[in-house]
């Protein structure tokens, strides 16, 4: 091959400038490292093949790891150089391997532990992990159909899959006039609907009414997100209405209470704006009657958002249909998150539209963008820059459409059903023990359920959550063996939360997360008897 000069020189008739320019970047980028290694397929191969040993051996071994670390802020600065090197030492990828091994890994919650109970699944699985290392390495951004044709025409495609997966109406879908996209999470996918919503409203209110008259509605259980939410999209922070809910109703949001407070509002002049219901909230997983919510939201013109970051993945078993049954028709937008429960490892969030024009009116940039294809004319294209609030964003219906080739829907209804059903064994066995009550019926495989105090035992509601407080911190201080678990406090009650989802969590977990549950509880209560000569 010709110098670069040379080249330059018969293309451009020995052009001066263009010459001296060449010979100057040869003369400067000379004595730099050859930079061909930085994507040489070989050297790829052969670290790829490494890293795909260290994380097989991981999960291997994942069991012996304590689900929680025990360790104090700063414990991995004290470890770690205070800047980065200069020069990379003698084989730096093996050696900064070993640093993940010996340093980091022991500092982790280990999310994918079969005995991490605390917080709804961040699910994984060899699809979606190798999903996104495959995305990861092609690493395309489709903000623009141009820019990405076919990433963008799949994430059509799988958010039509998924949707029709988990028996969403029509109006949701592409194949209905309405449409889906892939997020990270659920709290962009709030946001992206709340901006929508509030675009929407106001050249409809006209100009004796402003932001400031717009508010948002939601219940005590509504994921703070809503709250962060309407904070970014500039929302009064009085105007955020956190409807109370009882245990009665299983602190599902009530649509009496929920229509006495539009009434209210609007009475009082203000706007009522966005209603974000919830299937499955994070305390309880409470699900809000959908239905009556959207009949009383569409009385005040307001946007019903669905919030089903959990157990929206249990909607593709038909025994859960009835969740929300014929109700979604008359929801504006719906989001999940598949990260969490449908294996399609973190992040992956799915929202639906029934009116994407109203989301790309509110979230799209007005001016042309660069990136134009002449084979769009007398298309109507999906640019999903408009669609959300970044630019940039990454090829995620790679790794969702991978999981659902490898696994199928009914594969990802077996995956859930599998741990509703461990679940439903956990709450039978916390019921046949006459110390322990369940707070709250189950939801889906999520356990709410407390150490019910000594009758002699002073203290009240007061006692009693105190003396579940400490059953937890005994429970996660079990070590290695031991399961991890969180609590909620609703209603005044403190409750224990023991959420099955992980991937590798088998029955015999459950069975041994219950048996440390129960010992504690005797331990607890002995220490009782003997300091408070309290019996059990």
């Amino acid at each position: 091959m010709a110098p670069p000069a040379r080249i330059f020189d018969a293309n451009n008739n020995g052009d001066p400038a263009i010459v001296a320019a060449v010979k100057l970047v040869s003369n400067e980028t000379a004595a730099l490292p050859h930079r061909a290694g930085l994507l040489d397929a070989d050297e790829f191969r052969r670290r790829g093949h490494q890293v795909i040993d260290f994380i097989a051996d991981y999960y291997a071994g994942i069991g012996s790891y304590p689900v929680r670390p025990s360790v104090t802020p700063g414990f991995l600065r004290d470890k770690l150089p205070d800047h980065a090197p200069s020069r990379p030492e003698h084989d730096a990828f093996a050696a900064a391997l070993r640093d993940v091994r010996d340093h980091i890994l022991p500092g982790l919650t280990h999310w994918q532990s079969p005995r991490h109970f605390a917080h709804f699944p961040a699910s994984s699985s060899t699809a979606g992990a190798l999903g996104e290392a495959l995305a990861a390495g092609i690493n395309v951004v489709p903000f623009t159909w141009a820019a990405s044709p076919a990433a963008t025409e799949l994430e059509m495609v799988v958010t039509d899959w998924l949707g029709k997966a988990l028996h969403l109406p029509d109006t949701l879908l592409f194949s209905g006039g309405g449409g889906g996209t892939l997020l990270g999470t659920s709290c962009e996918a709030i946001l992206c609907a709340l901006v929508a919503a509030r675009e929407q409203k106001l050249p409809e209110v006209g100009s004796s009414k402003g932001i400031d008259d717009l508010v948002v509605y939601c219940s005590d259980q509504t994921h703070f997100a809503l709250r962060k939410a309407a904070r970014i999209a500039g929302i009064h922070r009085d105007n955020c209405r956190e409807i109370p809910t009882r245990r009665d109703r299983m602190f599902a949001l009530s649509p009496a209470d929920l229509r006495a407070a539009m009434d209210a509002d609007a009475a009082a002049g203000l706007v009522p704006l966005f209603v974000c219901a919830t299937v499955g909230t994070t305390q309880t997983a409470a699900v809000d009657p959908i239905g009556e919510l959207c009949s009383i939201a569409a009385a005040r013109g307001a946007w019903v958002h669905v919030d089903a970051a959990y157990a929206g993945a249990a909607l593709a078993c038909p025994e859960f249909r009835d969740v929300i049954d014929n109700a979604a028709e008359g929801v504006d937008s719906f989001s999940m998150n598949a990260h969490k429960w449908l294996l399609a490892n973190t992040d992956c969030c799915a929202l639906w539209a029934r009116r994407p024009a109203v989301l790309v009116a509110g979230l799209g940039v007005e001016n042309e963008y660069i990136l134009k294809d002449a084979a769009e004319e007398g298309h109507d294209v999906v640019d999903y820059k408009d669609w959300s609030v970044t630019l940039t964003r990454r090829f995620r219906a790679l790794k969702l459409w991978l999981v659902l080739r490898c696994h199928g829907v009914e594969g990802l209804r077996d995956h859930v059903r599998g741990h509703v059903a461990m679940a439903a064994a956990f709450e039978e066995m916390v019921r046949a023990d006459e110390r322990f009550e369940v707070v709250v019926p189950r939801q889906f495989s999520l356990v709410c359920f407390r150490l019910q105090p000594p009758e002699m035992l002073d203290g009240g509601e007061k006692a009693a959550n105190e003396l579940n407080r400490r059953l937890l911190e005994e429970v996660n201080a079990t070590g290695s063996g031991g399961p991890y678990m969180s609590s909620a406090k609703v209603g005044g009650v403190y409750m224990l939360r023991c959420a099955i989802g992980s991937t590798l969590t088998e029955e015999h977990h459950v069975i041994e997360a219950w048996k440390v549950v129960q010992d504690r509880a005797s331990d607890l209560l002995g220490k009782m008897e003997i300091t408070y000569g309290v019996r059990a």
